[in-house]
């Protein structure tokens, strides 16, 4: 049975972070993700997974450029140093919150910067967020993102990913495959996954078009969960989208999974 668990960010937006915890295990979940904890206290998050019996699955690195605002400084080669302080920022929160994993950030290709120049700096920034995170028994997660949401995100399907993971050949890199971004990127989506099943350390879903709850589009939602046991995929399934209607109201279909 898929083990579902709901991310705060895309969900439960009617209500304040903190109690969005409370309302994910109010409704069955038994784990959480959340892309940016860092403006709330590791204390106060802990006692909300304590409170709820929880389990914060995974969180990202914070890689938003301080000049342009955008999500890509592990691309750029002169932001090298603020993408090693991000990621302790990471670590710490992921130690504190005992995740399963960190997703440490790709992000668009910047400019004035040449395709090998931003290559080179992301496998660097790559390798050392699997070291550190390795050092705290947590997973490096690398995320491929579909290109109509997110225009010159630079890696950007499965193949791209596992490319670099197999060149890198790191004991603690992993996938974070999300079946909407590669559905719109590449389809082929439970041969993918079987495929490449060993180094799949997270999966998350959403459907498509839309991005919204699965049953909203073209992605068989029931079969690729049924699927995912019968392949035995064993970690978490994160439910990364946004619902039509409230939170609950959007979660229908999950109520055999819950």
């Amino acid at each position: 049975m898929p083990k579902l668990e709901a991310n705060l960010q895309f969900m439960f937006n009617e209500f304040p972070v903190l109690e969005r915890y409370d309302m994910a295990a109010q409704l069955g979940f038994k784990g959480v993700e959340i892309q940016s904890p860092y403006g709330i206290s590791i204390e106060d998050i802990v006692y909300r997974l304590n409170k709820n019996n929880l389990k914060h699955v995974i969180i990202n690195t914070p890689v938003s450029d301080p000049d342009t605002g955008m999500n890509n400084i592990s691309l750029r080669p002169d932001r090298k140093k603020i993408y090693r302080n991000r990621t302790a920022m990471a670590i710490e929160y992921a130690h504190g919150l005992k995740c399963d994993g960190v997703n440490i950030g790709i992000g668009q290709a910047p400019d004035n910067f040449s395709k090998e120049e931003i290559n080179e700096t992301l496998l660097e920034n790559i390798l050392f967020a699997s070291d550190e995170l390795k050092k705290i028994g947590v997973k490096a997660l690398l995320e491929p993102i579909n290109v109509l949401d997110q225009p010159g995100f630079f890696v950007n399907t499965s193949k791209s990913a596992i490319n670099i993971i197999n060149r890198l050949n790191h004991p603690n890199l992993f996938l974070l495959y999300d079946f909407y971004h590669m559905q719109i990127m590449e389809g082929d989506l439970a041969r993918t996954v079987s495929e490449n099943l060993n180094l799949i350390g997270h999966i998350q879903i959403a459907d498509n078009p839309g991005r919204n709850q699965p049953g909203t589009g073209e992605i068989n939602y029931s079969f690729i969960l049924q699927y995912l046991d019968k392949i035995g995929y064993e970690n978490w399934v994160g439910c990364e989208y946004y619902p039509t209607k409230t939170t609950q109201e959007s979660l229908s279909w999950a109520d055999i999974w819950l």
